[in-house]
């Protein structure tokens, strides 16, 4: 049994920063890699950063590079994505995900 808890989200003006964690609760880990998505209205969910299990080799989509970091935490069991110079297009509910286990989703609206 995988559970995924996500905090973090919110609203913040173009260009501020926020920080999003997803707190993992399982008994087995089976899966590679650890990662954020996201959803914007009328858009399909889309992969944004992921981190290896094995080696903490970090991925990310180019419309996040440089301004997003993804960072693993063991002793807290937690995984957490750092985003900064966002930007009123970074609206949409964030995810975290864990091979098929997906957290509930938290809402980020970038908007002056």
């Amino acid at each position: 049994q995988l559970l995924l808890v996500e905090s973090g989200g919110g609203l913040v003006q173009p260009g501020g920063s926020l920080r999003l964690s997803c707190e993992l609760h399982k008994e087995t880990w089976n899966y590679h890699a650890i990662g954020w998505f996201r959803q914007a209205p009328g858009k399909e969910r889309e992969g944004l950063s992921c981190i290896s299990e094995r080696d903490g080799s970090q991925y990310y989509v180019d419309s996040v590079k440089g301004r997003f970091t993804i960072s693993r935490d063991y002793g807290e069991n937690t995984v957490t994505l750092q985003m900064s110079s966002l930007k009123p297009e970074d609206t949409a509910i964030y995810y975290c995900n864990y091979g098929t286990f997906w957290g509930q989703g938290t809402q980020i609206t970038v908007s002056s």
